[in-house]
């Protein structure tokens, strides 16, 4: 049950773009049981490029979720990736779930070898508990912030998010300065700053600027304004508004809520209240974090 330290062994780290890497990538100082040679599986994008930097990598085609045709090229093209001669470990992060594992994640408690962790603690047989890539952030305060420079990110799902955007500037101060990433949500009859989609390390640059942070649920979204130094406004995507296929951002932005590293509304309760208390927080990264041990056999 020890871990490894065999310098031969390989190591693929698998993730979605978005959310998931950045999770992974996080995590990776972190875990304890892997080799030090590792090669990263995700989509090509501008973030994961900019993440991995040198770092070996394979990129696959990117689908959106319950994408059957696209979960079976991409099942075609890890089969040609993970070959017993060449990897000996594959390190994947799963869906966002707070209550428990995903449907993927349940499938895979049938098959044999799979070692199964989850960042929260659900009492499941055959799951275990290591740690959370949100443990390496921690609480402060900024009692002297005012909510003037705000930033607003929907992310870049392919739904529409307007009730956020609607939401910040009803409850922005009037002369607060605001820059707001879009995604496909249609602003072209508003008079804001707004950029459809922007680069990982112009959109951080930007949050850190910042005095307020106003997000979508996401967890890509939640870490890099922790990064940041923010503590974010998460505003949840909605299945019922057809914002997303379900309602795990709401258990995201809960259990960061409970842990004090965000605040968390709906687009009705955003007001200037809010925006001013999130001034007044600040998140700070946790040196102490403890190692995430996986299990070898």
């Amino acid at each position: 049950m020890g871990p490894f330290y065999n310098g031969s062994v390989q190591t693929l780290l698998v993730a979605g773009a978005g959310g998931h890497l950045e999770e992974l990538w996080m995590l990776r100082p972190r875990l304890v049981g892997i080799s030090d040679r590792v090669t990263w599986v995700t989509s090509d994008t501008p973030q994961s490029r900019a993440l991995l930097g040198d770092d070996d990598r394979v990129f696959i085609p990117k689908s959106r979720p319950h994408d059957v045709g696209a979960t079976l090229v991409s099942t075609r093209r890890a089969l040609s990736v993970v070959r017993p001669d060449t990897f000996d470990q594959v390190v994947s992060t799963g869906a966002a779930r707070v209550d428990g594992p995903s449907l993927s994640a349940r499938l895979l408690e049938r098959v044999p070898g799979v070692h199964r962790y989850g960042q929260y603690e659900w009492n499941r047989p055959n799951w275990s508990y290591r740690g959370s890539v949100f443990d390496g952030f921690a609480p402060s305060s900024n009692p002297a912030g005012r909510a003037q420079r705000i930033v607003v990110t929907v992310g870049v799902s392919g739904l529409p998010f307007g009730r956020l955007i609607e939401a910040v500037l009803r409850a922005a101060p009037q002369d607060a300065e605001i820059l707001f990433q879009t995604g496909t949500t249609e602003v072209g009859d508003l008079d804001i700053a707004a950029q459809p989609t922007m680069a990982t390390e112009d959109l951080l640059a930007a949050m850190r600027a910042a005095d307020v942070v106003v997000a979508h649920g996401g967890v890509g979204s939640a870490i890099m304004a922790m990064q940041a130094g923010k503590c974010p406004v998460l505003v949840p995507r909605e299945r019922a508004h057809r914002e997303h296929v379900d309602d795990h951002q709401r258990e995201v932005a809960s259990s960061l809520a409970r842990a004090g590293l965000a605040l968390m509304c709906d687009p009705p309760s955003l007001d200037g209240d809010l925006l001013a208390e999130a001034a007044r927080r600040r998140v700070v990264s946790n040196r102490y974090a403890s190692p995430f041990v996986l299990s070898t056999n």
